[in-house]
């Protein structure tokens, strides 16, 4: 699964060896968000979502590969989260 990840990565410019980081505050985030511990770093996790996604749509758009569809998918549901979460707490 590394190998698959790491190539691509490579493939996207971007460096291998933040696979393994990226990961870890990507778990972190999800916990942030879960368990609603605190209302900042929950919004710090869904803007780390946000620009994570951003950025990879951006460089699937840009290698011109045409896989930012699933970025895509998940930004959109990863918006729809974020407000109706907003929207069910008032």
């Amino acid at each position: 699964m590394y190998a698959f990840v790491a190539k691509t990565f490579t493939k996207l410019g971007y460096p291998t060896y933040i696979i393994y980081p990226l990961a870890v505050v990507k778990i972190l985030g999800l916990i942030a968000i879960w368990t609603k511990k605190s209302q900042r770093l929950k919004e710090w996790a869904y803007a780390g979502f946000f620009f994570d996604l951003v950025l990879a749509i951006s460089a699937h758009i840009a290698v011109q590969d045409g896989e930012f569809a699933p970025a895509v998918v998940a930004l959109v549901l990863l918006l729809t989260s974020y407000f109706s979460e907003q929207y069910l707490e008032e």
